[in-house]
């Protein structure tokens, strides 16, 4: 999983999470500090700041004010958020209190619908999904990826096996552990075309829980703590006194990003010279030393700025415009070998800790990665018959391979995990559309969707999880099986 977020075909879903008690920290901290709070374009913080997560009345009023502030800015302004309840019952509640919070305040950009099963019963009256949604069940998956729709409510239904890219920001007011936390917040790790990143606002559980439950099955990156916004200050100080950028660049870099030009090819030919500029004083004119306390510095300023948007608007236009100049100029800079990419770079902020309260991203300790072999056909076609053959004892080259003891019921695991594949409609179109090098990307991002929608307990899937050299290996001989497959149906 480590090596799927940090290649872009997943996002890294413990990113930006935050429990409440951090959540009411920050955006204290932002309207109380007078070099922060002086450029905020509204107020709404002040007043929602004082509200305590003890009923669902207080919560939905945080939930709405947060996806309205900030969520619903995202995805170019198409992003959609889940509230993940305890209960049918809660949910029900919920629903009741969001459509209400929204009508109070004359909100007409938000709408939710509910997915729960059966019927509710409550003060005396019955409640159902297609009730309350007025749309039949079968409708609500298509019917919430429209722009009519933002906010799902929803109590175990759609927790797992729900696939929609848009879906950016999860509020959690529900236990999870194990399994289920890494199958419920996967929800969000789906990409598409300006999607950058997600957001976790946690009501119930310890992150060191969320933790655990992730560590157990996949490997991303680490743990931190406090981000302090004034952090940001001391960031911008180190990266201007360096040199490597003038303000003229960052300007012309941001007027070409709020302009909204740099989706215009020639807009990119304009972009590069600029950015160039400063990819050669950073060869020329740094040490390898400065070279890498720039690159730490700058992943740690475009993270923690991020972060803290997430949580609590605050706008300083100079700040920002170096979030959005820094955000390219990190893609051109030379990259050692093995080097993440930015926005899998490790972000401690090990000098701004409190370790009472926990904010930023979870991150997970990483064990090794393995180098997944390059496919070894070229172009289109049906795949060879001693190709199909080689693949069909998978299973047995797997035990002979790495010691295992997989059984003929994992074999059959294997076999119906690459039937779902094949008759996956995404990853169909894909196929059909695309040599299979080009494939290898939608592949590997719907490969690991897979394997965590069907873990259990203890079964082949989770052994897969728990296992990344085998992973790699089952999810390597398994790609040119399901691409030549998928392009005959």
């Amino acid at each position: 999983m480590r090596q799927a977020i940090e290649e872009g075909f997943i996002l890294d879903v413990l990113q930006n999470y935050v429990t409440y008690e951090t959540f009411y920290k920050v955006e204290k901290s932002i309207s109380d500090d007078p070099e922060v709070a002086k450029g905020k374009a509204t107020q709404e913080i002040a007043r929602f700041v004082s509200l305590h997560p003890h009923s669902i009345t207080q919560k939905t009023a945080i939930i709405v004010e947060h996806y309205r502030r900030v969520t619903r800015h995202k995805i170019g302004g198409r992003a959609k958020a889940m509230l993940v309840t305890r209960s049918r019952l809660h949910a029900v509640r919920y629903k009741h209190a969001f459509d209400a919070y929204i009508k109070k305040h004359n909100y007409t950009d938000m709408k939710t619908l509910i997915a729960f099963s059966g019927t509710v019963d409550d003060d005396g009256l019955s409640y159902t999904e297609a009730g309350m949604n007025q749309m039949s069940e079968g409708e609500l998956p298509d019917k919430f990826s429209t722009d009519e729709y933002q906010v799902l409510i929803v109590a175990e239904k759609y927790q797992t096996g729900f696939d929609e890219p848009l879906l950016h920001t999860m509020y959690v007011d529900k236990p999870l552990s194990g399994i289920k936390a890494v199958q419920t917040l996967s929800r969000l790790n789906r990409t598409c075309r300006g999607k950058e990143d997600t957001f976790v606002l946690d009501f119930v559980n310890d992150p060191e829980v969320i933790q655990e439950a992730f560590q157990s099955y996949y490997e991303v990156t680490g743990l931190s703590d406090v981000t302090d916004p004034n952090i940001l200050y001391d960031l911008q100080y180190e990266l201007d006194s360096m040199q490597v950028y003038t303000t003229g660049e960052v300007d012309s870099v941001s007027e070409l990003e709020f302009n909204g030009k740099l989706r215009d090819k020639r807009a990119q030919e304009r972009l590069n010279p600029v950015l160039d500029q400063a990819v050669d004083r950073f060869n020329k004119e740094l040490t390898e030393e400065a070279q890498d306390q720039f690159k730490s510095a700058a992943s740690k300023f475009i993270r923690t700025y991020s972060f803290v948007l997430q949580v609590g608007p605050f706008t300083d236009i100079d700040l920002h415009k170096r979030y959005v100049y820094l955000s390219y100029l990190l893609r051109k800079l030379p990259k050692k070998p093995n080097e993440r990419v930015y926005l899998a770079d490790d972000v401690a902020l090990e000098y701004y800790r409190n370790q009472k309260v926990f904010e930023g991203s979870i991150q997970l300790e990483t064990q090794g990665r393995v180098d997944i072999d390059p496919p070894q056909h070229a172009g289109g076609g049906a795949a060879p018959e001693e190709e199909k053959e080689r693949l069909s004892s998978i299973i047995d080259r797997m035990n002979e391979k790495f010691g295992t003891d997989f059984d003929p019921q994992d074999k059959l695991s294997r076999d119906q995990l690459v039937e779902d594949m094949v008759q996956d409609e995404e990853l169909q179109d894909r196929a059909k559309n695309n040599s299979i090098d080009n494939f290898t990307f939608s592949f590997e991002d719907r490969f690991m969707d897979f394997l965590i929608d069907r873990m259990t307990e203890k079964n082949f899937f989770q052994k897969m999880m728990e296992n990344e050299e085998q992973r790699a290996f089952l999810m390597n001989e398994m790609k040119e099986e399901v691409y030549y497959r998928a392009r005959e149906v």
